[in-house]
């Protein structure tokens, strides 16, 4: 990390970290006194063609649409676009079902822990048996977010802070680059049919092409969009701008725009007819700067690869993500879907879209910057009720791209957390567990293999962590039971539980390599690498 790619002092004088200190705490400068430039030989980027449209007779559409006569677990409202298929509803599960699925880990770890504490004292005096404990107490210690996951509930308004949401501009922000048109009319229907109406809808299409280079252009999307928005009375703009990059796209229209909650959505996402409505209610409470909202696979039963997705997703986005939540100190958002204090955004504008590291420009993780900048200014959530759908990678290709992308960029934002949260934070010390981990996962089999006292007992340690490991596959695997959801039944849900271990085995024996990998190759984040063309399509999606 250089020092050029970075102004660590805030305009008032306080460092990153610091008490008081909010998000323009960290400027990254930069790399010259304009905006980033364009790619070797790519034209300036044409005017903007920008297009509003309003209606004075928003209630009556909404009225006729029965947006505001439906609830939590009831079918989303009629009137889809052409095209468009049946949108799925979820939901997040009630309070006395999760504490029925909780009594399991959580008992499970008291148990264990209670275990690891006796065998301490016990073998405290006795070398060889004393050390045996070692490796068991790490990876106890090391898995605390797993029942603290459990203790995550939905953000709901709370009577004595007094903020009302429903008086909230706000504002959904998609950007477009080679996208499936089915996939984008869906993820536009959603979100204007939200049960709680949108005030603003700004689309960016970052530069589409075909394969064969001409300009995907979604003129009848664009025109659809336009039609039924003027008649629910949302405000849309449709911009198309030279390809910069998702964070450029996203700046193009937020950082002039004056609403008070922005809602970032990717173009291959749809939102559950309430997502909005839940996404904002943690807002009542002035501390909180963002929330980020719950990830589902949408095409789930498409192939092999999107039920492993389905499973690999748990561990964070319904472990580690619903821990931090806990603690009110979630570190990365999904770019999926996520919402900001509009004020925030803004402040980073010049900064976040130019960021660098080791003098070249940051082309991922805008969604885990974004939240460093929450991080910064206050608290940052989930709300595991805002629910959205995304289309997962369906090809093995697209899927590695994909992790190496969010690998990479994961490192580089370990070093900004390192650098900046404060040394007593949670941030901080959660991320050198993060580390210490992968450490311990090398060092304690190499120490087993070679200490004498041990390799007597090897098949003996082995079989008791292939034991552990099995168990905390599907103490993690409950996690699925968390959300109910019309795409799935009952049976694929079983069977996707049942699956577990292998996503498990997945993730040790390609994931974690592929992760040090990515590691060791961070500097190459200036290479996008996920999308030269349409990778998903909506049709192949089974609905």
């Amino acid at each position: 990390m250089t020092e050029r790619a970075l102004d660590a002092t805030a305009p008032d004088g306080r460092t990153p970290g610091e008490p008081g200190a909010g998000p323009s705490a960290l400027r990254l400068r930069p790399a010259a006194s304009g905006p980033a430039p364009l790619e070797s030989g790519m034209p300036p980027a044409p005017p903007a063609a920008t297009v509003t449209v309003a209606d004075p007779e928003r209630a009556l559409v909404r009225q006729a649409d029965g947006i505001h006569r439906t609830g939590p677990g009831q079918p989303p409202p009629s009137g889809r676009w052409p095209g468009v298929p049946d949108l799925p509803h979820a939901w997040h599960a009630r309070p006395w079902f999760l504490l029925l699925l909780g009594v399991v880990p959580l008992t499970g770890f008291a148990a264990w822990g209670a275990a690891h504490v006796v065998a301490v004292v016990r073998d405290v005096g006795g070398e060889a048996a004393g050390l045996m404990t070692v490796p068991w107490l790490a990876s106890f210690l090391l898995l605390w977010w797993v029942p603290l996951a459990w203790l995550e509930r939905p953000r709901s308004p709370r009577q004595q802070q007094g903020t009302d949401v429903d008086a909230l501009t706000v504002t959904v922000q998609i950007p477009v680059y080679n996208e499936d048109p089915a996939a984008l009319r869906a993820c536009l229907h959603s979100v204007l049919v939200q049960s709680r109406p949108v005030n603003r809808v700004r689309v960016v299409d970052d530069g589409s092409v075909h394969s064969d280079g001409t300009p995907m252009t979604y003129d009848d999307v664009r025109g659809e969009l336009e039609r039924r928005a003027a008649a629910r009375g949302i405000e849309v703009t449709w911009d198309r701008t030279a390809n910069r990059g998702k964070r450029h796209a996203q700046m193009h229209v937020l950082a002039h725009d004056d609403a008070d909650i922005f809602v970032t959505l990717d173009s291959d996402s749809v939102l559950d007819l309430h997502a909005v409505a839940e996404g904002i209610k943690p807002f009542t409470d002035p501390k909180v700067q963002s929330v980020a909202g719950q990830v589902i696979v949408l095409n789930h039963d498409a192939n092999l690869l999107t039920r492993l997705i389905c499973l690999l997703y748990l561990p964070f986005t319904r472990g580690l993500r619903a821990a931090q939540s806990v603690l009110r100190r979630v570190t990365i958002n999904s770019g999926t879907l996520a919402f900001y204090r509009a004020p925030l955004v803004r402040q980073a504008a010049g900064a976040y879209e130019n960021e660098q590291f080791r003098d070249r420009p940051m082309q991922m993780n805008d969604d885990s910057m974004l939240t460093f900048y929450a991080l910064l200014a206050g608290d940052t959530v989930h709300q595991p009720s805002a629910l959205v759908f995304t289309l997962a990678p369906q090809r093995w290709p697209h899927y590695l791209r994909q992790q190496m992308r969010w690998m990479r960029g994961t490192t580089v934002r370990h070093l900004w957390w390192l650098r900046y949260m404060p040394l007593t934070g949670i941030v901080f010390w959660t991320t050198v567990a993060e580390y210490l981990h992968i450490v311990l996962g090398a060092a304690i089999p190499l120490a087993l293999a070679l200490h004498p006292d041990y390799r007597h007992h090897l098949d003996t340690v082995a079989a008791l962590g292939a034991l552990i490991t099995l168990v905390m596959s599907y103490l993690m695997a409950l996690r699925l039971f968390t959300v109910g959801r019309t795409d799935m039944r009952t049976h694929q849900t079983l069977l996707l539980f049942a699956a577990a271990p292998l996503a498990t085995l997945w993730r040790a024996l390609f994931l974690r390599p592929l992760y040090l990998y990515a590691m060791a190759t961070c500097h190459r984040i200036n290479r996008w690498g996920t999308r030269s063309d349409v990778e998903v399509n909506l049709q192949t999606t089974p609905h």
